[in-house]
């Protein structure tokens, strides 16, 4: 089997697999509650979120657990639409976010009103400063752009961005970091929130954070027994939260050599594809390394993840149709405006497990299937 799905999720490392086991054993008392093996529980959590506040340069107070990106993002967009209402009800955001974000704007919009502009990337997938600066209005509570796109790789300037928003309005900036942090680097010091998922970063799915600055106020969507600092209430799964940090610091130290590595894969299989007739490359050169996204011709990507499928090799096809069916709704079809190419695309994905002979491999396959079709 060859795995190159990453962006949808990773591998789990080892070392975190054998620490989560470990935890599970030896500490399975509720953090909350107040006997002994409690307050070791609440303890080793405790350490933990000052170990992933002290590497964004956040308060501790400030690092609210959460069960992933999705949940992470609806905590962002949603608690500070419903804190911040009387300060205005219009939100920026993209085209190109994900769905968890897209969607939550949307039920803001139709349920309570609020006002949703959505920026265009321009033709490398990017979302720009001047429209960023085009969109503002003193009215403008929240912008939300995401750090890489999930779908083709492409980087926004977040520091840049979020920088001239807080020097020039009093909206919050919230950053979806899932396919960056730790795939390209970026400074987040003008961020007001942050999003992180552990699945994305070889650590376990069901995990994640919301990390805020001081003084950022939300509103709850999950309410009872003011766990998270009456942020997200709920029973805290400790384990998973305490190997969120494990994931993150292990990321920090390995971020050289991982990128290293994952940029040989990447420029082997984007100078190859380059070369090859009737294929077109939808993702930047200067994007992350860990994503290359492309068209063949008059080809659905459907069909060509599934003859590679059948030959072990797994790879990623956005959704291409909106949901009445009537025209491609994915990020190729935002930044290309070209039907064939949207519904053509394919997302190969890396990790830093995946190896050069594996690329190798894959090329060699998609090559004689699309030699079959043609033929």
């Amino acid at each position: 089997m060859i795995f190159l799905d990453n962006a949808s999720t990773t591998k789990i490392d080892a070392r975190i697999l054998d620490s989560y086991s470990e935890l599970l054993k030896k500490y399975f008392a509720n953090a909350a509650s107040t006997h002994s093996l409690g307050n070791e529980v609440k303890e080793l959590q405790e350490q933990a979120r000052a170990q992933i506040a002290r590497y964004f340069k956040r308060d501790k107070n400030d690092v609210i657990f959460t069960s992933g990106a999705t949940e992470s993002n609806n905590l962002a967009l949603k608690g500070v639409a419903m804190s911040y209402a009387r300060s205005g009800k219009h939100i920026i955001t993209t085209t190109i976010e994900h769905s968890s974000v897209k969607e939550t704007c949307e039920q803001l919009r139709s349920l309570f009103g609020y006002e949703i502009t959505y920026l265009e990337p321009d033709e490398n997938g990017v979302i720009s400063l001047e429209a960023v600066k085009s969109a503002l209005r003193p009215e403008t509570i929240l912008v939300s752009i995401m750090g890489v796109n999930n779908e083709i790789g492409s980087i926004n300037d977040i520091y840049t961005i979020s920088k001239y928003i807080k020097e020039h309005s009093k909206a919050l900036v919230h950053v979806d970091a899932a396919q960056a942090l730790f795939k390209v680097q970026q400074d987040y010091s003008y961020c007001d929130l942050i999003t992180v998922s552990a699945h994305k970063i070889y650590g376990l799915k069901g995990s994640g954070a919301l990390i805020k600055n001081k003084g950022v106020k939300l509103t709850p969507i999950l309410s009872g027994g003011g766990h998270e600092f009456g942020y997200r209430s709920g029973t805290s799964n400790y384990a998973t939260n305490i190997m969120l940090a494990k994931s993150i610091r292990l990321n920090a130290e390995e971020y050289e050599t991982n990128h290293k590595h994952v940029q040989e894969l990447h420029d082997y299989l984007y100078d190859y594809l380059a070369k090859q007739d009737k294929i077109q490359i939808n993702s930047p050169k200067d994007g992350s390394p860990y994503i290359v996204n492309f068209s063949i011709k008059g080809r659905p990507g459907a069909t060509i993840a599934q003859a590679l499928d059948q030959q072990g090799i797994m790879v990623s096809v956005a959704s291409a149709c909106s949901s009445n069916k009537s025209k491609p709704t994915n990020v190729v079809y935002k930044v290309f405006h070209d039907e064939d190419l949207a519904s053509g695309a394919i997302r190969v994905s890396f990790a830093k497990y995946t190896t050069l002979d594996e690329v190798k491999t894959f090329c060699t396959v998609l090559m004689s299937i699309i030699q079959e079709l043609r033929g």
